[in-house]
């Protein structure tokens, strides 16, 4: 997976189910995902100014939604960097394994929703940018 690139990660529009008493999307994995959900997780009361992430996977794939409010997402595979912005429940960020994450410029309120191809394994986080690096490079 040290080949995957930025561009491999996509905005994947998710199916909204319009009701005049309020929206819903249903989220099925193998179903209306990429990959099975494992785990789930959500970020809320970030403090103005912090950044979450920081860190990349070798294994793990994620669903990442803006749930409530808005924020960015810096993704980096050694070579190309670029940010995604984030800011309706009806849409994903699929982020692949080999990427550098760090999510960023939370709005007020912003809840990120994380679903997950994996339970938790510390083992397959890469934790500094150092070795991130060497990993993509074939040394980690």
């Amino acid at each position: 997976m040290k080949e995957n690139s930025v561009y491999d990660c996509n905005i994947l529009k998710l199916n909204k189910i319009h009701n005049r008493a309020g929206n819903i999307t249903i989220l099925e994995g193998m179903s209306n995902l990429p990959f099975d959900i494992k785990r789930l997780y959500y970020l809320y009361d970030i403090p103005a100014g912090e950044n979450r992430g920081g860190h990349a996977h070798k294994e793990l794939r994620q669903l990442i939604i803006a749930a409530s409010g808005s924020f960015d997402i810096l993704l980096d595979d050694g070579i190309n960097k670029k940010i995604v912005a984030l800011n309706r429940p009806d849409y994903g960020l699929l982020v692949v394994p080999g990427i550098w994450r760090e999510l960023m410029e939370f709005s007020s309120g912003a809840i990120c929703l994380v679903l997950a191809s994996h339970l938790y394994d510390e083992n397959d986080y890469i934790r500094t940018y150092e070795d991130f690096k060497a990993y993509k490079n074939g040394a980690f």
